[in-house]
């Protein structure tokens, strides 16, 4: 018997969700996804894989971002709906591919929580501590977001500005300190192409931010206008700060002492005899991580809402709060499975793991943006084709860990969508 496209029974109907978000708002929730996500946790592991080559890994995770970037902003202007890629995969290429785009957002998303997690512990829990604050972290941002998406844009307002705050203070220390000949006289690691390969992928998890955005696009005024410019102002705003940091960082520290370095942008400090700033670093690197944190559970509580709506995920995930306008049960089946993945959550192993499962996510992005009618295209095919390919190639050269792990659940939620279809097609 072949599998049917859909499941029997009619999609679950929702209450629709409050535009309650302007552009400044979008913008800001994209940057806090983004700077903490990645700014406090990559630059380490991409300077062990690449050495000084991370700035052509940075350069490349920045160009395959830009392509998504765009290709996000063109289908949600289309279609301005909660659900992110696995909406606009099932609208444009099909049921299977937006399945695909959205379990990979899903399980990818929950391994960046436990990263997000773990980097706020370990800048703000003491020795020891780690999981207990790290789950206690998820537990509190869910809190807030259980409130509404004005309190979480709100609070993404404020740790945005702290985070800003600490990194010009890392820069500063980093920049007067910087001297050239650390350069070459400490080549460091050097992993040739794939070293830049693999950096790539894992500077690519600091860049996945701006695909909150487009999750709340139910969520958001004039939506074919503000999704756009939110989502292209804060990849470029984001790429100009991690170009200035990464610079920063290898010219005060060298690539060797880079990759050795657990928390970079305070060593740098160090170096630079500002031991002063040194809590203050730590104290902008935990809040940022936790708005990364805030907005990112956001962004994966819609995406569930959105599948559970197409019976892709339990129906009673579909629920929205009449009051707060919030998927509320989704909201807290996130958290709960992020806690559970927190018990044994390995900080470099979550960032590679998510890396796959979000360039899944945007590879599908790319490929139902190509497939988009003229009257609904705002930039150039070669675009996506480019971030197609981009994706593709990166997601085969995260950690082979992580790349195993990825592979593995991923086939599970494909195996579980096909038993429920035909289960649903006999009945």
């Amino acid at each position: 018997m072949s599998i049917p496209a859909d499941p029997v029974p009619g999609p679950v109907t929702s209450a629709p969700l409050a535009r309650r978000l302007g552009t400044v708002d979008a913008v800001v929730l994209g940057l806090a996804s983004m700077i903490g996500a990645g700014v406090f946790t990559a630059f380490a592991p991409a300077a062990a894989a690449a050495g000084t080559g991370l700035l052509a890994g940075l350069a490349l995770a920045a160009v395959v971002a830009f392509c998504n970037a765009t290709s996000t902003a063109q289908l949600a202007a289309a279609h301005p709906v909660s659900g992110g890629v696995y909406t606009f995969g099932r609208l444009e290429l099909g049921p299977w591919w937006g399945f695909l785009a959205g379990w990979g957002f899903v399980i990818g998303k929950t391994a960046s929580i436990g990263a997000m997690g773990l980097t706020v512990a370990a800048y703000l829990a003491p020795e020891g501590w780690a999981r207990p604050a790290a789950i206690l972290a998820v537990l509190a941002v869910t809190a807030v977001n259980l409130l509404g998406v004005t309190r979480t844009a709100a609070a993404a307002r404020v740790l945005v500005a702290v985070a800003l705050a600490g990194l010009a203070i890392a820069v500063a220390a980093a920049l007067g300190s910087a001297d050239p000949a650390r350069l070459s006289a400490e080549p460091g690691p050097d992993g040739g192409l794939y070293g830049i390969l693999q950096s790539a992928a894992l500077l690519f998890f600091a860049f996945a931010g701006y695909a909150r955005i487009a999750t709340l696009g139910e969520e958001v005024r004039d939506p074919s206008r503000t999704i756009p410019r939110a989502i292209v102002g804060a990849l470029l705003l984001t790429m100009l700060i991690y170009g200035t940091v990464a610079a920063g960082l290898l010219l005060a520290l060298g690539p060797e002492l880079l990759a050795r370095s657990p928390a970079p942008l305070a060593r740098a400090a160090e170096e630079a005899g500002w031991a002063w700033a040194v809590p203050l670093i730590g104290i902008a690197a935990g809040l940022a991580s936790l708005g990364a944190l805030l907005a990112l559970s956001a962004g994966i509580g819609r995406t569930v809402l959105a599948m559970a709506r197409k019976r892709d995920l339990p129906p009673a995930l579909a629920a929205v709060h009449p009051g707060s306008s919030v998927p509320r049960r989704a909201q807290l089946a996130v958290a709960l499975a992020a806690c559970l993945l927190l018990a044994v959550a390995d900080l470099r192993t979550a960032i590679g793991f998510s890396s796959f499962g979000v360039l899944l996510y945007y590879l599908v992005a790319n490929l139902a943006a190509l497939r988009q009618a003229e009257g609904s295209r705002r930039y150039p095919r070669p675009l996506q084709v480019v971030g197609a390919a981009g994706c593709a190639l990166l997601a085969l050269t995260v950690p082979p860990a992580s790349l195993a792990a990825g592979a593995a659940v991923l086939a599970a939620g494909l195996v579980y969508r096909a038993v429920r279809l035909r289960m649903a097609a006999r009945r």
